[in-house]
């Protein structure tokens, strides 16, 4: 990471950035942003991205394939400026990018690496306590 400002600040601003684009681009706030970042990786999680119809449309298979080509058709356009502000807080250039849908949990990550290799696993809820 850049030694411009800590970690977690720049993981907070790069989620707050995020938040603030998914919403543009699709008129749907996403849940919650997570932003894990490393030496080599970015990977910004919005969580309950899909708008209400894209959740009814994932209820089938073509459905679900339909909103994932959507999401990465929109993330193919729209990626250079998450990109852009990647490398401003960061000082590094973003090498490759890619996205992957999660039709069930309406998630969609975005991934910004510098040539690695990237295996996302997205963990249940935590079960509420008695």
């Amino acid at each position: 990471m850049s030694g411009q400002m800590s970690s977690a600040a720049m993981s907070k601003e790069l989620a707050d950035i995020a938040l603030a684009m998914q919403s543009e681009r699709t008129g749907h706030t996403p849940k919650a942003v997570t932003v894990v970042a490393s030496e080599e990786t970015v990977v910004v999680t919005l969580q309950e991205a899909l708008t209400p119809a894209e959740k009814i449309l994932v209820r089938t298979e073509a459905g679900a394939s339909k909103v994932e080509d959507y999401h990465r058709a929109l993330f193919a356009v729209s990626c250079n400026e998450l990109r852009r502000e990647i490398q401003r807080l960061t000082g590094r250039r973003v090498r490759e990018a890619a996205v992957v849908i999660e039709p069930a949990s309406g998630a969609v990550v975005h991934a910004f690496t510098s040539g690695t290799m990237v295996q996302i696993f997205q963990l249940e809820p935590v079960a509420a306590t008695v």
